[in-house]
């Protein structure tokens, strides 16, 4: 029997053949008082043990359908990645008699902060954007995390240049919500973005990418 590390090692082999962009772990026990927790004053998931395996999904400016919300059902990039978990879990129980189970995508519903985790995971770097700039990719990454009754040593992150270094800060002179006017992003702006989206009564709802979109990585890479 492999011991945790390999199937660790495997299952994020797995991830990518079931179509993640890209995959990483990290200790559960490392999202407990995490920076988005600290700074929101909501610890969200408490799990101290196992491990998080954070999916992440290239979202193609060219493929805007991804992220097209509707209530009740999310985004079809977001139902893509729970169910490439959900094939995932059903791997690790056939093959390895692991447990799992996929972490829901809301705070609030029993979830962790994803960005956090999928920095944590080596995946990428928080950007100026408050998005995670992942190489080839840039910011148009979305998350997913499936717990795992492993237990994942300190992954080995190589460090990540800053990639908003010299730039001329396309993003914030993007914000329809001047979301970065005080020099630090507010989180209560641009989610007041999303909640007059929402109450718009539109059946399908198509959120602001405007930072995200005037990212130049991985344009410039």
């Amino acid at each position: 029997m492999p011991d945790d590390r390999e199937i660790i090692g495997a299952t994020l082999r797995k991830a990518r053949e079931l179509g993640a962009d890209v995959a990483g772990a990290v200790p559960a026990k490392r999202l407990i008082d995490c920076p988005s927790a600290v700074a929101d004053g909501y610890q969200g998931s408490q799990i101290d043990r196992g491990t998080y395996i954070i999916l992440g999904l290239s979202h193609d400016p060219e493929h805007p359908e991804l992220d097209l919300w509707t209530a009740e059902r999310g985004t079809p990039g977001d139902r893509i990645l729970r169910d490439i978990g959900r094939e995932l879990g059903r791997w690790l129980q056939e093959r390895y008699g692991i447990g799992s189970r996929v972490i829901p995508y809301q705070i609030y519903d029993g979830g962790i902060y994803l960005k956090d985790a999928a920095c944590m995971a080596g995946i990428g770097r928080m950007g100026r954007n408050n998005l995670v700039l992942v190489p080839g990719f840039g910011p148009r990454v979305r998350f997913r995390a499936v717990w795992v009754d492993l237990e994942c040593p300190e992954p080995e992150v190589s460090p990540i240049d800053n990639p908003c270094a010299g730039c001329e800060g396309y993003c914030i002179r993007a914000c329809p919500m001047d979301a970065f006017g005080t020099g630090r992003f507010s989180r209560e702006r641009c989610l007041g973005r999303m909640t007059a989206d929402k109450a718009s009564g539109r059946e399908r709802i198509e959120h602001c990418r405007a930072c995200e979109l005037a990212c130049p990585i991985p344009d410039e890479e």
